[in-house]
């Protein structure tokens, strides 16, 4: 077969495994009217994937004058794939069919130690969630790893992560890598939130939105025309240290960020105990405001404040449609109430700010859209530059279902 003989099946492959995976349960003749291809090209292509058992038949639809047709779906268990959302606090994994359906999902509290301890958890987690599937199921043929930094793509070294100690010193993908013997694609944290949120919040393909991350620290992810912008070294999106806040010149802004001093957790912390002379964590704090401690709620009038100067920030820049607020903190009632509030106090234009709908699960969504893509386009285009296979998200109460 000449070169470019091959070129045109790995094409008209790919075409198929999108139209069966976008329309499935679908017959040969819808697959053959949907791209274009010929019945006989359709037929024995997908006579090859449900032989290899990527594809299956589902059953039988009625056909032209009464004819009875075998009509077909992706085999969602004939592989697997792993999302890992590696945070400053938590590790979550889930363990997923090529539909995107979650079949297992563990938690744990991020090893402290950080450095390669950290790279053995997450070997031990994707391994032990494999185990958890109830069903049978292929090989794990991918994972993403979310981190809550910068990916240094010639280095490997995770950048701008003061949160977990040590991952800036090593090659995190490698480092998976040889651990659990598959391939790794490794993606900053809020820009898989960023992802999850345009894949199964029913986005619109040319969306224009930001989502803003706030817990243990924050950060962005940028959706333009439903493209992710990661900037020229991939730190696009890193608020943190956009410099007002806290003292931009200062050695701890250099490290942490200006206004991630002043918006994530240390903050909130910090700020309630010189208001009020009381230790009380996160979820205390928001629990005092709640029953009407007043600096708790000075607490959080301050933190909504120097996130909605971010929110009116971006929107100086980026005029986006949406901003979408999430993360451990982020998504918390009393404080994007704020946010909206003191959003439309500093800035002139209409920001429209939403709460996120897949909360913690965003950045496990987002890993898993990537690893299918990635999984589906060394499958079926076989590697082909340039191709895309976009696979239909599952509901999103599904998903959540499945990664609690």
């Amino acid at each position: 077969m000449s070169e470019q003989s091959k070129i045109s099946r790995r094409m008209s492959q790919s075409a198929i495994v999108q139209a069966i995976a976008s329309y499935g349960p679908v017959s040969r003749a819808s697959v053959a009217k949907l791209t274009g291809l010929s019945k006989q090209t359709v037929s024995e292509i997908v006579g090859n994937l449900e032989t290899d058992g990527w594809v299956r038949t589902v059953g039988e639809t009625e056909g032209h004058v009464g004819r009875r047709a075998v009509i077909y779906e992706i085999s969602p268990g004939a592989a697997t794939v792993a999302s890992v959302d590696l945070g400053a606090t938590k590790v979550r994994v889930a363990f997923c069919d090529l539909m995107g359906r979650v079949l297992a999902e563990r938690v744990e509290p991020t090893e402290r130690s950080g450095g390669l301890n950290v790279i053995e958890q997450v070997g031990r987690l994707v391994q032990a969630t494999e185990r958890d599937a109830k069903e049978p199921c292929g090989d794990l043929k991918i994972a993403v790893v979310g981190v809550p930094g910068v990916y240094d793509p010639k280095t490997g070294a995770v950048l701008m992560a003061p949160n977990i100690v040590g991952i800036d010193q090593f090659d995190l993908a490698a480092a998976v890598q040889r651990r659990l013997g598959i391939e790794i694609f490794v993606e900053n944290d809020v820009n898989l939130a960023a992802l999850g949120e345009h894949w199964l919040g029913n986005r619109r393909e040319d969306d224009n939105f930001v989502f803003i991350s706030v817990g243990t620290g924050i950060g962005a992810g940028v959706v333009v025309g439903g493209k992710l912008i990661r900037g020229t070294t991939g730190a696009a999106g890193e608020i943190g240290f956009l410099p007002f806040g806290a003292d931009p010149f200062e050695a701890e802004s250099h490290k942490v960020g200006a206004l991630e001093r002043v918006t994530a957790t240390s903050a909130i912390v910090s700020n309630y105990f010189e208001l009020s002379g009381r230790k009380s964590d996160v979820p205390g704090v928001f629990d005092a405001a709640n029953a009407g401690d007043a600096a708790a709620q000075e607490t959080l009038d301050r933190v909504a404040r120097q996130i909605a100067r971010a929110a009116a920030a971006i929107a100086a820049v980026v005029d986006p449609s949406l901003i979408v607020v999430g993360g451990s903190i982020g998504a918390r009632t009393e404080l994007l109430e704020r946010i909206v509030r003191f959003s439309s106090q500093c800035y002139p234009g209409k920001i429209t700010i939403e709460r996120s709908k897949l909360g913690t699960h965003a950045a496990l969504a987002g890993g898993v859209s990537i690893a299918l893509s990635h999984l589906h386009v060394s499958i079926f285009a076989e590697g082909q530059k340039g191709a895309e296979i976009l696979i239909p998200p599952p509901a999103i109460e599904d998903f959540k279902a499945g990664a609690s």
